[in-house]
């Protein structure tokens, strides 16, 4: 067998150099029952804020009043309220002032009201950054209903400057207030993952939003006191997770009446479960996100 004894050319020094074998990381989606993976919603928590602030920061962008706009929505509609319901129709307001009434209960259904329905619609939004970037996508609903939230902290700035207006002191069942609001953040994510998972698939479901909430608007004890419906009636309106909200806001910031155990109860016993079924269902069907936005 002949022996290559050619001297190597220049640069060469007969020796290979060893390469090490670049990893492969392949994603795949999950099959059958799917886990939360709340470690994974964990790691991308630098995720969330980045998103939370990109949507607070496009929504008032190249605006000019800006977040000043967060508080104009529920300023006029309590205007309005409290000159036909409140002046012309004398509708009862628990002894308190009707516009005081009335704000205080569209604080926290504007921010249930602006979390629902961006979070509904953050999927299709967010199309681009689905289909080129692999993150827990529960991520962007969660980033939109937050970013409400911070609306909402504006919102108590007004609602506060009233109860000084008409000098009503806060009682000490002011320290509940967070825990309401938070209720309605629970509800608002509960509704939004299933309905931004449908919005995927179905985008009827986007022209569908708008009529959900006015209809659930005026389901909701925000114009009349919950106590002015009487009867059978009352238990349906108590099974909207909204009523013991509202009263549990109006109860906390206003002191009227006493608060709603059953309304209060059936919040809470509708919201959690929802809000559980919706967050598995959605990690089911966010494998299929990527091919359908």
């Amino acid at each position: 067998m002949p022996i290559d004894a050619s001297p190597p050319l220049h640069g060469d020094t007969g020796l290979k150099e060893k390469t090490h074998p670049v990893p492969r990381v392949v994603i795949r989606p999950s099959a059958g029952w799917t886990p939360l993976d709340l470690a994974g919603l964990w790691r991308a928590r630098e995720l969330l804020y980045f998103l939370v602030w990109r949507d607070v920061k496009v929504r008032y962008k190249q605006t000019l009043l800006g977040m000043l706009w967060a508080v104009l929505q529920p300023l006029l509609v309590m205007i309005v309220f409290t000159v036909i319901f409140g002046h012309f129709a004398r509708l009862p307001s628990d002894g308190v002032p009707y516009a005081l009434f009335v704000y205080c209960a569209l604080v926290p259904w504007t921010f249930f009201a602006q979390a629902l329905s961006q979070s509904a619609n953050s999927l299709v939004d967010s199309s681009y950054l689905i289909s080129k970037v692999s993150f827990p996508r529960l991520v962007i609903p969660l980033a939109a209903a937050f970013g409400a939230a911070i609306d909402s902290a504006v919102t108590l700035v007004l609602l506060f400057a009233l109860l000084v207006i008409y000098g009503i002191r806060p009682t000490p069942a002011l320290i509940a207030l967070p825990a309401f609001l938070a209720l309605a953040l629970v509800a608002a994510v509960a509704a939004g993952v299933w309905l931004a998972a449908l919005n995927v698939r179905y985008r009827d479901v986007r022209y569908t939003i708008p009529f959900l909430i006015q209809l659930w608007f005026y389901v909701t004890p925000i114009a009349y006191p919950a106590g002015l419906i009487t009867g059978p009636w009352r238990v349906a309106l108590a099974l909207n997770p909204l009523t013991g909200i509202v009263e549990g806001c109006r109860w906390a910031l206003i002191g009227t009446g006493a608060l709603d155990g059953l309304a209060l109860a059936l919040s809470i016993g509708i919201s959690l479960p929802v809000l559980v079924a919706g967050l598995y269902h959605f990690r089911r069907v966010e494998r299929r996100f990527a091919d359908l936005v």
